[in-house]
């Protein structure tokens, strides 16, 4: 695969310009967008990037981390608070994102998106209220091991590190999750899945795959 260098403000007009072009496969007037990429990939920061250019073009989004849709704790640490299956399977509760963020934004769906569902502080439910998507609007859903169940991204970005870039920029206490990584590589090949790659090994010095146009 082949990847140019781009700053990331450039990459985040890129993408808000291309997704402002998009159209729902299924007829929706709201899309999802997806960011995929380990925590030490900080997706938070692309997608929130992505979501300032969307609304300078007049686009309403809501921006949704994953890591408010966390299964409670006693499903978590069923097998230990430490083991990387669990968390590749059974940490993030997936039917609730499906419930709670993309049936509202199918044809003919509400359009009250949940941000967030879960606490994993206090192990009890956020109590945020819905927030109301209008038509032409988007959410951009970002996270871990997003592309492996087929959530239906109009848009798609992977932001990539090598093994050895997870590795360094990974926190120690958070390492155990790295087998979980290699196995979401083995298992889905983020990067083939992906629309866009973004290489980020070197925070400062972004590559990217480009994108095709509608």
């Amino acid at each position: 695969m082949r990847l140019e260098a781009i700053t990331w403000e450039r990459l985040a007009g890129e993408l808000a310009r291309h997704a402002d072009g998009l159209t729902a496969a299924d007829g929706s007037p709201r899309l999802a967008l997806g960011v995929d990429g380990a925590p030490a990939a900080r997706t938070a920061d692309l997608a929130e990037r992505v979501a300032g250019e969307l609304r300078l073009r007049g686009r309403p989004v809501l921006v949704v981390p994953t890591e408010g849709f966390l299964r409670p704790a006693s499903l978590r640490f069923e097998y230990g608070k430490e083991d990387p299956d669990a968390y590749a399977d059974s940490w993030f509760d997936t039917g609730a994102l499906w419930r709670e963020v993309f049936g509202p934004l199918e044809a003919g769906g509400s359009g009250r998106v949940l941000p967030d569902l879960w606490d994993p502080v206090t192990d009890r439910a956020t109590r945020t209220p819905y927030r109301e998507v209008p038509e032409g609007g988007m959410v951009i859903v970002h996270g871990p091991l997003l592309l492996g169940h087929w959530f239906p991204f109009a848009l798609s970005v992977h932001v990539r590190l090598s093994e050895g870039a997870l590795r360094r920029r990974t926190p120690e206490a958070e390492r155990w999750t790295l087998p979980a990584f290699a196995r979401y590589e083995e298992e889905v090949s983020p990067a083939e899945r992906a629309d866009v790659v973004v290489r980020a090994d070197d925070p400062g010095h972004p590559a990217w795959s480009g994108v095709d146009e509608p």
